[in-house]
């Protein structure tokens, strides 16, 4: 066994952690403050190549296994999340369905702006009353005159109503008993994106509620075959929770980053407090997490760049790295004490942050449910 990045990853991971560190951090508090989409950042993203990292060349990509792209995520998301969640939804949510499942037609319309970050995709599943239980989608689609004619809602949605997003990829009811995967061109008459959601964290990513009203799309949108929808959305669920669980591990990383930082520097009774056993003890505790974290989501991503099941180690390293987050964002804001509960340390961006990380993708009950199966642990 060798843990050892080879030399393409070591170079990778220095080049995001200095694109970071000198384009994303001076402007992460003021994008967050602000609620504005950082379209300027994307745009370097793009030359940099990292919105399609793992889509082939030939379609826009730059063609990198999936470590390269949970590498990239950690250390986005070890600055700035909202940055972070715009790349893993647009890649892992919004292109990867249309590379997996679409014909080539489709895929040469749509992936090599997509790939190359000029335009944005969006993955509609959640519903008002479907969100767990996605099977419970609402919103349907029949076919009339050559197109699909779509009516129902989706909400929680990353990078719907951005300037530059193309298109939502949605899942939609085409008959009983069945869910299909649809793609709807922004832009579409009756395809309504709502104001920007009012969120907790991410507050610099774009988060839309989604209504379809007599929208109608040609038939030919239909994204793989029909019915087989929800058995691909799934499919998608398993590849994000990677990058969802990177993300987990970066923002673990930054949280102790700036923890071990602030105790250095913080004096009180006449020495750094980091000289405190106490303050010693979370701070070890969290870095042998990280550690464990990280191996876990190399791990997953391992498997999938070697074709085999990595649905279990994505749910694992997705609830792991979740959970470990909240410890760790919950310990390095105590650590700051009171100066961690003002918004001008960035601590307190980074534990609002956290919270989401334990919810999307699916939530801890939901990864506990998955593992579970894959345990052969009866219903």
């Amino acid at each position: 066994m060798d843990f050892d990045l080879s030399a393409e990853h070591e170079l990778l991971r220095d080049t995001v952690r200095q694109f970071a560190l000198e384009r994303i951090a001076p402007v992460a508090e003021e994008l967050d403050r602000e609620k504005r989409f950082p379209y300027e950042l994307v745009a370097e993203l793009a030359e940099l190549g990292l919105m399609g990292m793992t889509i082939p060349e030939e379609y826009g990509g730059a063609g990198t296994d999936t470590l390269s792209y949970a590498i990239a995520i950690e250390e986005l998301t070890r600055v700035d999340s909202s940055v972070a969640i715009t790349v893993a939804a647009h890649h892992s949510l919004g292109t990867l369905p249309i590379y997996l499942f679409g014909t080539e037609e489709q895929k040469r319309r749509w992936l090599p702006e997509l790939a190359s970050g000029r335009k944005l995709a969006a993955f509609g599943l959640t519903e008002p009353e479907a969100g767990s239980d996605a099977g419970a989608t609402r919103t349907a689609a029949r076919l009339e005159d050559g197109e699909w004619v779509v009516d129902g809602a989706k909400i929680f949605i990353t990078n719907a109503g951005t300037d530059i997003t193309a298109c939502v990829t949605i899942t939609a009811r085409t008959g009983d008993g069945e869910i299909s995967a649809i793609v709807v061109p922004n832009g579409t008459p009756g395809y309504v994106i709502s104001a920007p959601m009012e969120k907790l964290g991410w507050r610099a990513s774009d988060t839309r509620e989604l209504s379809f009203q007599g929208a109608r799309v040609p038939e030919e949108n239909l994204l793989g075959p029909r019915g087989a929808g929800l058995k691909q959305f799934l499919q998608i669920l398993d590849g994000g929770r990677i990058s969802v669980a990177a993300m987990g591990v970066g923002l673990a990383q930054g949280c102790f980053d700036l923890a071990n930082a602030y105790a250095l520097e913080r004096r009180q009774f006449g020495r750094p407090i980091a000289s405190f056993q106490a303050v010693q003890q979370k701070l070890v505790d969290t870095a042998t997490e990280i550690e464990a974290a990280r191996l876990l989501v190399y791990r997953a991503a391992w498997e999938k760049d070697q074709g085999r099941d990595f649905a279990q180690t994505a749910a694992m390293a997705k609830l792991f790295s979740g959970e470990l987050s909240h410890r760790a964002a919950n310990w390095a804001l105590q650590i700051h004490g009171g100066y961690g509960f003002m918004d001008e340390y960035p601590i307190s961006r980074l534990y609002r942050d956290q919270k989401i990380l334990e919810i999307g993708e699916g939530t801890n009950e939901v990864q506990r449910m998955v593992i579970a199966r894959h345990l052969g642990l009866p219903d």
